[in-house]
């Protein structure tokens, strides 16, 4: 036993040292992400205290569980859980097989300057900023001069103040963030159809297969790891909804369907200097992300190969 123990070790530092090279370069990232996402770690303990910035973390009395009790007794529990739920679903339920319909899509185009406008011009939106996107779109559908409302009218269609209504709040968040994601999402797609030896498409003409069928029978089966792959990432952040976002698009009208979990955490943090409230908020956040991304991934390595771990 300690003999193999001892030949895994040498076996280990021999790579290391063969390979010093890229671990040297690797060494910054793990400097910075050691320094920015493990050590910081420990402030999650104020979730479990009486937390004041004079005192410390240390010197802080400790409250036990009684701000997650808080949290989960509070009127907004309820409201920020089904808010982010049904926006983080709707998003994924949107997201998810747009990016895979485009890229099945770019792969069936065979004119090369089209298929690389369309991908440009698809992959553009990505690179706009949150605070541009949010002001594009309150611009867009302002009632008295929004491009999309004057639209409407033309047909006879009153869409009314669409940013002052709760119902429309979700269905205006996942559509913008489809226009601006989806062509960025399909690259990794994209890419995994790059990889498909060119004999299996060559075989399917002979055997006369047309386009819809080597879509489903090459194309989509090539996919799957990578769907499969995503899907456990994206399950893994369902109760984390983009903050800024939400919060630049909330309004004192449309606040009750846009109040998600995020949002109160940063106004009970921030605004309202409820530090240890907002820790244990972020901490049950995290703690349901991370039994999510588990059981996820657990399925998925039971009903085939692809699992993340």
């Amino acid at each position: 036993m300690a003999q193999t123990r001892s030949l895994g070790e040498s076996s280990t530092w021999a790579r290391i040292k063969r390979n010093w090279g890229l671990y040297l370069l690797m060494l910054p990232a793990i400097i910075i992400f050691i320094c920015f996402t493990y050590m910081p770690m420990y402030g999650v303990v104020i979730a479990f205290k009486n937390f004041k910035p004079a005192q410390g973390i240390m010197g802080s009395a400790w409250a036990g569980f009684k701000y997650f009790e808080r949290y989960f007794s509070s009127y907004m529990f309820g409201n920020t859980i089904k808010n982010t739920l049904i926006i983080s679903i709707y998003t994924i339920l949107v997201t998810f097989p747009l990016p895979v319909f485009l890229a099945l899509m770019c792969n069936q185009m065979y004119a090369k300057r089209f298929k690389k406008f369309f991908q440009v011009s698809t992959y553009l939106p990505h690179f706009i900023s949150t605070v541009v996107m949010c002001g594009m779109i309150i611009l867009f559908l302002s009632p008295s001069s929004g491009v999309i409302p004057k639209l409407c009218g033309l047909v006879g269609i009153q869409t009314g103040d669409l940013m002052g209504k709760a119902e429309a709040f979700s269905s205006i968040y996942v559509w913008t963030e489809a226009w601006q994601h989806v062509g960025w999402d399909s690259i990794m797609y994209i890419a995994a159809l790059s990889s498909v030896d060119p004999c299996l498409y060559e075989a399917a003409v002979v055997d006369g297969a047309n386009k819809w069928q080597k879509m489903r029978f090459i194309d989509i089966p090539m996919l799957l790891p990578t769907m499969v792959t995503l899907f456990i990432l994206r399950t893994g952040s369902v109760m984390s909804v983009g903050f800024e976002k939400v919060y630049l698009l909330q309004n004192d009208l449309n606040i009750a369907s846009s109040e998600i979990i995020s949002t109160y955490l940063y106004k009970m943090g921030l605004q309202s200097n409820q530090y240890s409230y907002s820790a244990a908020i972020g901490l049950f956040n995290n703690v349901v992300n991370f039994i999510l991304l588990l059981s996820v991934n657990q399925i998925a390595k039971k009903m085939g190969d692809t699992s993340l771990f």
